[in-house]
């Protein structure tokens, strides 16, 4: 159960570009008819909506919406409407801050102390180091019971910079990769010492107006915006609206309002150097030093990835209430915006959505899974424990008659058979998992296709016996009650709570309410997650909490009622 949190980019499949083959360009009647199968299947007419726009350089393939801009009032949503973009903001700030180093104002080498004197270690940490999330600065958005308790409240960018400024550095600068929100707080500071102005009016002035972005605006101290989409999480139980946040919280990290339209343009402007010198484009869209390495292919404000082998940027974003996704395929000018009213459960099918369209667009579609039939045998003869490394396994496991996989901390995905040691994830999902054999035909391991693109992963079939099943018992009401409340450690906090129901659950905030499982008195489980808490001590008042998920291992302290 890794924390996620608002702002976060949709992570897309990163694997960089191969070679290119040449397909025949669909016409709109073509892309627009599978945009409007993907909106049907994934998006309830009377729920939060979904708009999109598709684009081959100026010519739109298709622009509409599915389901409600407000659920209350019955209003559908259109392609017109407004949302919040979340991370999607990240790039419209990188991409001030490059203006100011074609000016000659900032250098990407320069150090956080320049612009910030003050700032701890900031002698060592380079504008490049924020751009690219290589700064090893704390995001704040992961400091415990911080997104629970303070996001509500409106700051200046001095207080939210006082909120992480102190806390310890995770890693050395330019030592390793972590996306990070506080990191780009600070390129909204940097922008505002170097230009004078507010990191937000900066960007209106050189970017929004100039460029005709005429609903992009930062969402900061506007009370009423017309035609703003309202805001909605989803879970198992429903809809309800999004838990309220001040936009002054996400700053240039995700303060940003815009439409698919505005999304559309600006793509065409970035990519089509009317935005920064050459030199400043290349650097935004070429990933370096730790942020080139293992799969993270990080730019400025940019993921580089592929769709169906051809280079591809992309950013995502979720906060409050919206999720966001918004791709370019440089050598087809392909556009694909796609923005969400909700967030929670389900915010991979923007990202999964988006990539789908851009497929379509350039004339290769993603090829449909089509499930055959497998003997049991033969699916019970790939049971075992794959490794990737000594801290993470895969296991291959029967259920129900069908063959099952679930990674380390991770949920249980049923298998769907595909024909030739290939097996689907279902439920729309573009990634393969391929059985690699000996010369007799064992086993030996598998690749996880991440996107349906590449070779893949490898995973070595280990020696190790299958694990048992986790066994679930009953407890009297009394146990279950003692281990409720809110637990806290370094960059994550969770509480544990009966919903109305009386389920027992556990929440992260941000991030969907789990049931918790008793698996003894002490000892708990999420099965979607294959998480374990074990609460201590044994007798008495509950104090501690260890979650357990994976390689991963955290000891959090109850907070007193």
């Amino acid at each position: 159960m890794r924390r996620t949190f608002h702002f976060l980019p949709t992570l897309p499949a990163l694997l960089l570009a191969t070679a290119v083959s040449a397909d025949t360009p669909p016409s709109p009647r073509t892309v627009a008819a599978e945009a409007t199968r993907l909106l049907e299947q994934h998006v309830p007419a009377d729920g939060p909506g979904m708009a999109v726009l598709v684009a081959r350089g100026d010519e739109i393939l298709y622009r509409g919406a599915r389901g409600k801009a407000s659920i209350e009032l019955g209003v559908p949503l259109s392609p017109d409407h407004v949302f919040r973009i979340g991370s999607v903001t990240k790039q419209f700030a990188a991409a001030g801050l490059l203006k100011l180093v074609d000016e000659g104002k900032v250098a990407l080498d320069d150090p956080l102390s320049r612009f910030l004197p003050d700032y701890p270690n900031g002698d060592a940490i380079t504008v490049a180091q924020l751009l690219n999330h290589t700064s090893g600065i704390q995001s704040y958005t992961s400091i415990p019971s911080y997104m629970d308790q303070d996001i509500r409240r409106d700051v200046d960018t001095d207080a939210l910079i006082a909120v992480f400024k102190d806390k310890p550095a995770p890693f050395a600068p330019g030592s390793d990769w972590d996306y990070n929100n506080s990191g780009y707080v600070l390129v909204g500071a940097v922008i505002e010492k170097a230009s004078g102005k507010g990191w937000s009016a900066y960007l209106d002035e050189v970017l929004f107006k100039p460029l005709s972005l005429d609903h992009t605006r930062d969402g900061a101290g506007l009370a009423i915006v017309a035609g703003h989409a309202s805001g909605y999480s989803t879970g198992s139980d429903g809809f309800s609206r999004a838990t309220p946040i001040s936009m002054t919280q996400p700053h240039a990290a995700g303060a940003l309002l815009s439409t698919v339209d505005d999304l559309w343009r600006w793509n065409r402007a970035l990519h089509g150097g009317k935005v920064l010198s050459a030199d400043s484009y290349m650097r935004m869209t070429t990933p370096e030093g730790k942020a080139a390495e293992n799969g993270r292919n990080y730019g400025y404000g940019i993921f580089r990835t592929t769709v169906r082998n051809r280079t591809a940027f992309e950013h995502g974003g979720g906060i409050n209430g919206f999720l966001s996704d918004l791709f370019y395929l440089p050598d087809s000018g392909v556009s694909v915006a796609v923005l969400r009213n909700a967030d929670g459960e389900g915010g991979a099918t923007v990202g999964l959505i988006a990539r789908k369209l851009a497929a379509v667009a350039i004339g290769d579609p993603y090829p449909e899974q089509v499930a055959v039939a497998m003997a049991p045998a033969e699916l019970k003869a790939l049971e075992g424990v794959y490794r990737k490394d000594a801290d993470n396994a895969r296991v291959l496991r029967m259920r129900d008659g069908a063959l099952t996989s679930q990674r380390s901390g991770g949920p249980v995905f049923t298998l769907v058979p595909l024909g030739n040691d290939r097996f689907g994830f279902g439920d729309g999902s573009l990634s393969l998992l391929e059985i690699d054999r000996d010369a007799s035909g064992a086993p030996t391991g598998l690749r996880l296709i991440s996107g349906g693109e590449g070779e893949g992963e490898l995973w070595t079939r280990s020696q190790e016996a299958l694990p048992d099943a986790p066994v679930t018992v009953e407890l009297p009401r009394e146990a279950l009650d003692r281990v409720v409340g809110q637990y806290e450690a370094e960059g994550i906090s969770w509480r544990v709570f009966f919903d109305d129901a009386g389920m027992l659950r556990v929440q992260v905030p941000g991030q969907p309410a789990f049931a918790l499982l008793p698996m003894s008195p002490t000892l708990f489980r999420i099965a979607e997650v294959d998480a374990r808490f074990e609460f201590g001590p044994e007798t008495g008042d509950v104090q501690t909490c260890r979650l357990e998920q994976g390689a991963v291992r955290i000891e959090a302290r109850r907070k007193p009622d």
